[in-house]
């Protein structure tokens, strides 16, 4: 795997749903995914799309994915593809132009072996992708995180608003701007872009959410821990919920908001 295998699948992923436009309330669930989320048309065409993209490379791999749980392509390998065919479902079931698909190439089974990443904005065909120690880049641009200490924006995910917002409430005031985007692949590639400052999701996130932002984000320069402060290195990768995450531009803005967030 390369590079432009990357950019390539950003460019078929874009060719087949950048036009796929839905209307907000009119569109019905297929069935639930191996998740446990529910499962659009528009979820179903990117997964198909990223599973047929991989076999056409004759490589042994195996799959972990949003819907269809597990699968072995040519055998299977210690090469794991974590995928998250749309990111940010609920923004593209209803209409709101903010989602992406998400793939994260993993050698072994933990977030510190993602070796290679891709997150295509869907509604741009912006391509965000990654390899470990060669960076981080931007439609072929080399990228890097906010450098200074300013605390600029905040974007979160709120899964449970009625607990995350309260968690969060008193670190939002440090920043000039909040948002709340709805797609945490997204949200951390543009973290990575320099264009946010910190992103937090506090309640448990899959590894297949954030495994291809962790490594844009680490190769920019940026640092991406749990909310305790831990590092995910040895976070195991799979489909179920595993860790809340807090990601900063810099190791100054992060210790800030640790310090925030342990206040309460």
């Amino acid at each position: 795997m390369e590079i432009r295998d990357l950019y390539r699948l950003g460019e078929l992923l874009f060719k087949k749903i950048g036009g796929y436009r839905l209307i907000p309330n009119m569109q019905q669930s297929i069935g639930k995914g191996a998740s446990g989320d529910k499962t659009f048309e528009i979820d179903r065409i990117a997964e198909d799309t990223i599973i047929q993209y991989l076999e056409s490379l004759n490589i042994p791999l195996s799959i972990i994915s949003e819907e269809i749980g597990l699968k072995d392509i040519h055998g299977g390998s210690n090469i794991h593809v974590l995928i998250d065919p749309i990111d940010g479902s609920k923004n593209a079931i209803n209409g709101i132009p903010f989602y992406c698909s998400s793939v994260a190439f993993v050698d072994g089974n933990h977030i510190g072996d993602v070796f290679m990443s891709l997150v295509i904005n869907l509604l741009t065909g912006d391509c965000f992708v990654a390899k470990k120690d060669e960076g981080a880049f931007f439609n072929n641009r080399r990228i890097c995180t906010q450098k200074d200490t300013n605390t600029n924006l905040l974007a979160f995910e709120a899964q449970t608003p009625f607990r995350d917002v309260g968690k969060i409430l008193k670190s939002m005031s440090i920043f000039n701007r909040v948002r709340c985007l709805g797609a945490t692949a997204l949200d951390m590639a543009y973290l990575a872009y320099g264009a946010v400052s910190v992103f937090i999701t506090p309640s448990p996130s899959r590894t297949f959410d954030f495994a291809g932002g962790w490594l844009l984000i680490k190769e920019a320069g940026g640092i991406v821990t749990d909310t305790d402060g831990n590092v995910l290195d040895r976070v195991e990768i799979g489909i179920k919920k595993s860790v809340p995450i807090v990601a900063s531009a810099n190791i100054d803005i992060h210790n800030k908001m640790l310090k925030i967030l342990k206040e309460g």
